[in-house]
Protein backbone atom coordinates (compact mmCIF):
# COMPACT_ATOMS: atom_id res chain seq x y z
CA UNK A 1 0.00 0.00 0.00
CA UNK A 2 1.15 3.51 -0.58
CA UNK A 3 0.02 6.63 1.08
CA UNK A 4 -1.46 9.22 -0.99
CA UNK A 5 -2.08 12.57 0.02
CA UNK A 6 -5.41 13.06 1.33
CA UNK A 7 -6.86 15.03 -1.91
CA UNK A 8 -5.23 12.25 -4.26
CA UNK A 9 -6.76 9.15 -2.66
CA UNK A 10 -9.61 8.00 -4.92
CA UNK A 11 -12.61 7.39 -3.35
CA UNK A 12 -13.88 3.63 -2.82
CA UNK A 13 -17.87 3.63 -2.67
CA UNK A 14 -18.02 0.31 -1.45
CA UNK A 15 -20.59 -0.21 0.72
CA UNK A 16 -19.59 -0.04 4.34
CA UNK A 17 -21.46 -0.69 7.47
CA UNK A 18 -20.46 0.91 11.14
CA UNK A 19 -18.75 -2.00 12.09
CA UNK A 20 -16.47 -2.30 9.28
CA UNK A 21 -14.96 1.03 9.31
CA UNK A 22 -11.79 1.27 10.24
CA UNK A 23 -10.12 2.52 13.61
CA UNK A 24 -7.30 3.97 11.86
CA UNK A 25 -7.05 6.35 9.25
CA UNK A 26 -6.91 5.07 5.53
CA UNK A 27 -4.24 6.14 3.45
CA UNK A 28 -4.88 4.70 0.23
CA UNK A 29 -8.14 5.44 -0.51
CA UNK A 30 -11.59 7.48 0.86
CA UNK A 31 -14.20 6.43 2.01
CA UNK A 32 -17.10 8.19 1.33
CA UNK A 33 -20.41 9.03 3.63
CA UNK A 34 -22.65 8.00 0.94
CA UNK A 35 -20.73 4.11 1.35
CA UNK A 36 -21.52 3.78 4.81
CA UNK A 37 -24.86 2.43 4.94
CA UNK A 38 -26.03 3.67 8.03
CA UNK A 39 -25.14 7.08 7.69
CA UNK A 40 -27.01 9.99 9.51
CA UNK A 41 -28.86 12.32 7.10
CA UNK A 42 -26.59 14.86 9.45
CA UNK A 43 -23.64 13.21 7.97
CA UNK A 44 -24.88 12.77 4.59
CA UNK A 45 -25.51 17.20 4.72
CA UNK A 46 -22.13 18.26 6.06
CA UNK A 47 -20.97 20.55 3.75
CA UNK A 48 -23.85 21.58 2.21
CA UNK A 49 -23.95 25.09 4.20
CA UNK A 50 -20.55 26.45 2.92
CA UNK A 51 -20.81 24.08 -0.49
CA UNK A 52 -18.32 21.61 0.46
CA UNK A 53 -17.52 17.83 -0.70
CA UNK A 54 -19.60 14.99 0.45
CA UNK A 55 -17.52 14.09 3.91
CA UNK A 56 -14.88 11.08 4.05
CA UNK A 57 -14.23 9.33 6.97
CA UNK A 58 -11.33 9.99 8.74
CA UNK A 59 -10.77 7.29 11.59
CA UNK A 60 -12.55 6.42 14.87
CA UNK A 61 -11.62 8.24 18.79
CA UNK A 62 -12.92 6.19 21.58
CA UNK A 63 -16.73 5.80 20.06
CA UNK A 64 -16.79 8.62 17.47
CA UNK A 65 -16.43 8.10 13.76
CA UNK A 66 -15.01 11.23 12.34
CA UNK A 67 -15.62 12.54 9.32
CA UNK A 68 -14.14 15.41 7.02
CA UNK A 69 -16.17 17.51 4.31
CA UNK A 70 -13.98 19.75 2.74
CA UNK A 71 -10.25 20.12 2.82
CA UNK A 72 -7.44 19.68 5.96
CA UNK A 73 -6.49 23.19 6.12
CA UNK A 74 -6.71 26.64 3.69
CA UNK A 75 -10.86 26.32 3.24
CA UNK A 76 -13.76 25.71 4.63
CA UNK A 77 -14.51 22.26 6.19
CA UNK A 78 -16.40 20.72 8.48
CA UNK A 79 -15.70 17.63 10.64
CA UNK A 80 -18.27 15.73 12.25
CA UNK A 81 -17.63 13.34 14.67
CA UNK A 82 -20.59 10.78 15.01
CA UNK A 83 -21.09 8.14 17.98
CA UNK A 84 -20.62 4.51 16.85
CA UNK A 85 -23.64 3.25 19.09
CA UNK A 86 -26.05 5.93 18.33
CA UNK A 87 -25.79 7.49 15.33
CA UNK A 88 -28.58 10.31 15.95
CA UNK A 89 -25.34 11.84 18.24
CA UNK A 90 -23.17 13.95 16.32
CA UNK A 91 -20.29 16.85 17.22
CA UNK A 92 -19.15 19.52 14.63
CA UNK A 93 -15.85 21.16 14.22
CA UNK A 94 -16.36 24.00 12.05
CA UNK A 95 -12.75 25.45 10.06
CA UNK A 96 -13.20 28.29 8.20
CA UNK A 97 -10.55 29.65 5.26
CA UNK A 98 -8.55 31.91 7.88
CA UNK A 99 -7.90 29.12 9.84
CA UNK A 100 -10.22 30.04 12.74
CA UNK A 101 -12.63 27.27 13.98
CA UNK A 102 -15.15 26.26 16.24
CA UNK A 103 -17.33 23.70 17.71
CA UNK A 104 -19.18 22.21 20.56
CA UNK A 105 -18.05 18.66 22.40
CA UNK A 106 -19.89 16.16 23.46
CA UNK A 107 -18.72 17.88 27.40
CA UNK A 108 -20.61 20.68 26.39
CA UNK A 109 -17.68 23.13 25.97
CA UNK A 110 -16.94 25.39 23.13
CA UNK A 111 -13.64 25.11 21.66
CA UNK A 112 -12.17 27.12 18.94
CA UNK A 113 -9.01 25.11 18.52
CA UNK A 114 -10.01 21.52 16.48
CA UNK A 115 -6.98 19.57 18.44
CA UNK A 116 -8.81 20.47 22.07
CA UNK A 117 -12.19 19.20 20.50
CA UNK A 118 -10.54 15.86 19.38
CA UNK A 119 -9.53 15.62 22.91
CA UNK A 120 -13.30 16.26 24.47
CA UNK A 121 -14.36 13.61 21.84
CA UNK A 122 -11.42 11.26 23.00
CA UNK A 123 -12.45 12.01 26.66
CA UNK A 124 -15.97 11.30 26.71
Amino acid sequence: MTALPYDQRPDDATPVHTIDLPATPQRDRNIPATAWVEAPPALLRAGDDFGGPVAHYKRRIGRWLLWRSGPASHADARYLAVAADDLDTTYAFRLFADGTGEGTGPSGSAHTRFRSWKEDLRDS
